[in-house]
């Protein structure tokens, strides 16, 4: 079985499938994946262009977890998709030393729901978790994460609503 964690960048995804990891999971960081598929540079956005569709595409499935911002375009068996209140995930982005364009665009991405709905467009509700990190550690989210696969914790997703903290610019 291959179980995806997806989310906007500062949702947890890299230290939760660190302690994945350490519990015994293989666990796949998609960012170590993508190298040969970068085709470009969006100085703009301060982000690498990369071919997804080529990427997914070859991607050789695992049994463990792959985690990574598009873990959504893997043919996953289940997928959690972290959350993190937009204020909490734009300190967090702030303390990486993202340029600000960077920082608004995802706590925007995070406000909107985009994720979510990236993975709701490509899995069965009964396939989807949604977690919120925003106050959580990182022992407790991967206890929930394992009691999600184990069948535990029901799958569920829809019930954040931070639309409330888009800024107008």
């Amino acid at each position: 079985m291959m179980y995806g964690i997806t989310g906007t960048p500062g949702t947890g995804k890299s230290v939760v499938g660190t302690e994945l990891s350490r519990r015994g999971y293989t666990v796949i960081h998609l960012t170590d994946t993508v190298k040969p598929y970068v085709i470009g540079d969006d100085e703009a956005r301060d982000t690498r262009l990369i071919d997804v569709d080529r990427w997914a595409a070859e991607f050789v499935p695992v049994d463990g977890f792959v985690e990574g911002h598009f873990a959504h375009l893997l043919p996953c068996d289940r997928i959690i998709v972290l959350r993190c209140r937009p204020d909490v995930l734009k300190s967090r982005l702030g303390s990486r030393e993202y340029k600000e364009g960077k920082i608004r665009e995802n706590v925007e991405a995070e406000a909107l729901d985009s994720c979510l709905i990236e993975t709701a467009e490509n899995f069965r509700p009964d396939q989807i978790f949604e977690l919120d990190t925003t106050s959580r550690d990182t022992v407790s989210c991967a206890d929930m994460i394992e009691q999600f696969i184990q069948g535990k914790i029901p799958p569920g997703f829809g019930t954040l609503d931070w639309s409330g903290f888009l800024e107008v610019y």
